[in-house]
């Protein structure tokens, strides 16, 4: 059973000052991010800014305009300050609010900093501009630039007492992170080109004719886009299917929270779903207003009682 710590221990003003700085970065660059982790407590949600400050920071070096070199050698020293984080080697009063709030969150909760790693290690995926011939190497990338987020925000999130099955609560932590990942792809599949970027694997592009890659507002002459579109998002489904069987383990507003931010991305799959090729003509995203309706059926539970309850029905 995973557990975490309800209220933290005193905070310092600088931590706390640490703390405000990763909210800030929070709220200003991960919309989606900040609508559901709103829905937790204080500390956990501090925490969750810690993380994703320090995320965030690694993802800009290896979408930066840099060489590649450099982009290494700073990914490397990211990874440094990381050793420092997990050998508590960062004091409350260094000059680097993200290492301060991430060495406090690591001394609150038992998160997995070499999740991080992994991370790190996906980032150098993308520098070195690796491409994936089939969805087993895919699936290899996801796990370390999502499944990893998973598994460190479940360091957070803690699992209820008693919940059964809750030993399984990694696993399915990462597979949702997969299943947020995969839609991203989608999602984002004319910007990463644009950016000599190509995730979906090569097999699955040539089994439907689009290999030439999507470098335009239409699909690649001949091909059957709309087929791959479809093929990947029920990928996409089955694996959010089993990933939303972490919620019934999880406390009402962690639950809440994974709810909020999941169901947000399996709208934006069901538009993809709908109109495949929006894709190419621009980013795909959801208003305001829905994203509050999917924040509100996280904090009311209904997810998270429809997944017990088919659970239920397939293991009685």
């Amino acid at each position: 059973m995973i557990r975490t710590v309800e209220s933290s221990p005193h905070a310092s003003a600088p931590v706390l000052a640490a703390y405000s700085y990763c909210e800030t970065v929070t709220g200003q660059q991960a919309r989606n991010f900040a609508y559901g982790i709103r829905l937790l407590p204080t500390p956990k949600r501090r925490a969750m800014s810690a993380l994703y400050a320090f995320s965030r920071r690694v993802d800009d070096i290896g979408d930066g305009a840099l060489d590649v070199d450099v982009k290494t050698a700073r990914l490397e020293d990211t990874r440094t300050l990381l050793t420092r984080v997990r050998a508590g080697e960062v004091d409350e009063d260094d000059t680097d609010p993200v290492a301060v709030a991430l060495a406090h969150t690591a001394r609150v909760f038992p998160v997995p900093l070499g999740g991080l790693d992994e991370l790190i290690d996906g980032v150098l995926m993308d520098v070195r501009g690796e491409t994936y011939e089939t969805w087993d190497d895919l699936k290899t990338y996801c796990r370390c630039v999502a499944g990893a987020i998973g598994r460190l925000s479940l360091g957070v999130f803690g699992t209820e007492p008693g919940a059964r099955g809750a030993e399984r609560a990694p696993e399915y932590a990462d597979t949702l992170g997969l299943a947020l990942q995969l839609t991203n792809i989608l999602r984002d599949v004319r910007e990463d080109a644009a950016g000599g970027r190509t995730y979906l694997p090569a097999d699955d592009l040539a089994k439907f004719g689009c290999s030439a890659g999507f470098d335009g507002p239409k699909p690649p002459e001949g091909s059957d886009f709309v087929g791959l579109v479809h093929f990947e998002v029920r990928r996409a489904r089955t694996l959010f299917a089993e990933g939303y069987r972490l919620l019934p383990l999880l406390d009402r507003r962690s639950g809440a929270c994974v709810a909020a931010m999941a169901g947000i991305y399996r709208r934006l799959l069901d538009r993809i779903e709908r109109d495949p090729e929006a894709v190419l003509r621009g980013r795909v995203s959801l208003p305001g207003r829905e994203k509050a309706y999917v924040a509100v059926r996280g904090l009311s539970g209904l997810d998270a009682r429809y997944v017990s309850r088919q659970t239920v029905r397939r293991h009685p």
